[in-house]
């Protein structure tokens, strides 16, 4: 079959993943099915660049223009997979999310063991541009091992180690405290290996029984709970990764609605708690904030001060010991003689 050609444009399954229809390779797949024309014609083959004008039919539905990029922070409980679907009928984390939220595409794994922080976007070139090694970002983890492990045994650890063959880049190690049986640990890495954490703590001898992944650059777990979402602001992904013309306005926070289950109750299974989203800001360093403007002509005013809670730390909150949240009030006006 003679496909179209563009002399410029993206290639076809790079169009469709950033217009939320699906992942490249997904797109890729689809266009070998024969699901995809472009310009009337059915294509077969992934390599085709297309522009703003070519018409594109998605399984008999024109294409739409493609969303602004949006981010949302997802605490995923123990016990779901990371997948569109598990041959094995385990429960998913798409499965799981609000009815609400659009299709996403997840910014990394955790493994079924594994809970925490899980970066969800719509758009697959903001999911790979987070994915690359080169983008640096220091993910962490808070991590309880079983026995009481020294800071000389994690000192390998720290250095760099060799597993199967495969080297390991140094790990960010701070042994925080012993607890009973277990030891709790906060570790920081830069790639994303499968089962990293746990294959480099058996490597000297100890075993991993919870894994909590807390950060993922800026962004922070902070006081979100198993199951819930929150959206980033549009001008928080400006500020944070530079992208251009984000959506200015802010979106009202949604109502927790969707309650998380899992099918399969077990003794480590978290409980189901309700689920929404709602947008929030990440924590950026040193960011001024404008003194409010003063009207023109008016007299000077005394108000009383508010003081702010405690900020969460780069580590987000300790799960197994959270402080009770500020109340927030702000102080009333103090009164000037008139």
């Amino acid at each position: 079959m003679t496909e179209p050609t563009s002399p410029s444009g993206e290639r076809i399954a790079k169009v469709l993943s950033r217009a939320g229809v699906a992942s490249r390779r997904e797109a890729e797949r689809m266009i070998e099915a024969g699901l995809v024309s472009v310009n009337g014609k059915v294509i077969d083959s992934p390599a085709l660049n297309v522009t703003p004008k070519d018409r594109v039919v998605v399984d008999g539905k024109p294409l739409e223009a493609p969303e602004p990029a949006r981010l949302w922070l997802y605490y995923k409980p123990e016990g779901l997979v990371t997948s569109e679907s598990d041959e094995k009928g385990r429960q998913t984390v798409f499965e799981s999310l609000p009815e609400d939220m659009p299709r996403v595409m997840s910014v990394g794994r955790l493994d079924l063991n594994s809970e925490g922080l899980l970066l969800l976007t719509n758009d697959g070139g903001l999911k790979r541009r987070l994915e690359l090694p080169s983008t640096g970002w220091l993910r962490k983890y808070r991590v309880r091992v079983k026995g009481n492990p020294t800071d000389p045994q994690l000192e390998p650890l720290r250095k760099g180690v060799v597993i199967d063959g495969e080297r390991f880049q140094p790990m960010d190690v701070k042994l925080d405290r012993h607890q009973g049986a277990n030891a709790w640990l906060t570790v920081g890495l830069r790639e994303g290996k499968n089962r990293e954490i746990r294959r480099a703590m058996e490597s000297i001898g100890v075993t991993v029984n919870r894994l909590i992944r807390v950060s993922y650059g800026p962004f922070r777990l902070n006081e979100l709970k198993p199951g819930e979402v929150e959206e980033i602001k549009p001008r928080v992904l400006k500020d944070q990764l530079g992208l251009s013309d984000p959506v200015e306005e802010d979106v009202p926070a949604k109502k927790p609605r969707r309650v998380v289950t899992l099918k399969k109750d077990r003794d480590t299974a978290v409980k189901p708690v309700r689920s929404g989203t709602r947008r929030v800001e990440a924590e950026t360093e040193d960011k001024p904030r404008r003194p409010p403007a003063k009207p023109a002509g008016a007299g000077p005013k005394t108000f009383g001060t508010a003081k702010k809670g405690g900020k969460s730390t780069a580590f987000g909150s300790d799960p197994t010991k959270r402080e009770p949240k500020p109340s927030g009030r702000r102080g009333g006006p103090s009164r000037t003689p008139r």
